[in-house]
């Protein structure tokens, strides 16, 4: 949804959470040059809350490696339960991506930039051209976000056969590795189910 000077008093009236009206009322003032609502208020030219996105026009520079939809749509992935949209829901599984909650940004700021070097690349050693110059200068300036990670993730993608399971992979929940203790129970409890069987 664009964040406009027709559209930002209804989206600020009719929003459920304060926090949030708040984030989008200093997107709105930043887009206009306005003084924001107060020192913390956050810098912000996009917004995404569970499945709707909130655009502000000064997204849209003359960087070729920024697609702020591309951006916001990314973190829909990781706010979107499956059963939202009709999907089975386990367990184990249920966002449309297990994302690692650190990683969201970093996730996002990937998809947006290789989805900017797929879109213009037309072979392979395009693809990793346009990866090295993303990487060759620091485009983000989000606090939460690692830029060489991000450039390394795109580079990585770009290399690849499928770029999109390789920024996936990159920006997982980090598992446990499993203790001693946990093999060694797992492997007795293998065995008592073996030994029941027969």
């Amino acid at each position: 949804m664009y964040v406009t000077s027709s559209t930002i008093e209804p989206l600020i009236l009719n929003h459920s959470w304060d926090r949030s009206a708040w984030e989008l009322a200093n997107l709105y003032l930043l887009s206009v040059g306005a003084e924001l609502l107060g020192k913390e208020a956050p810098r912000l030219v996009g917004l995404s809350e569970e499945t709707t996105c909130y655009v502000s026009p000064d997204y849209f520079a003359d960087d070729p490696f920024a697609d702020f939809i591309v951006h916001e749509a990314a973190h829909i992935f990781h706010n979107c339960k499956r059963r939202t949209i009709g999907l089975r829901e386990t367990r184990t599984k249920e966002w449309l991506l297990d994302i690692e909650y650190r990683q969201r940004e970093t996730f996002a700021y990937s998809c947006e930039a290789y989805a900017c070097v797929v879109a213009r690349a037309k072979s392979p050693a395009e693809r990793r051209e346009l990866a090295a110059d993303y990487g060759s200068e620091r485009r983000i300036s989000e606090e939460r976000v690692d830029p060489a990670t991000v450039a390394s993730i795109v580079a990585e993608a770009a290399s690849a056969r499928n770029g999109w399971k390789v920024i996936l992979a990159r920006c997982a929940p980090i598992t446990k590795p499993r203790s001693a203790f946990q093999i060694a129970r797992e492997a007795i409890a293998a065995r008592v189910l073996t030994d029941r069987a027969h």
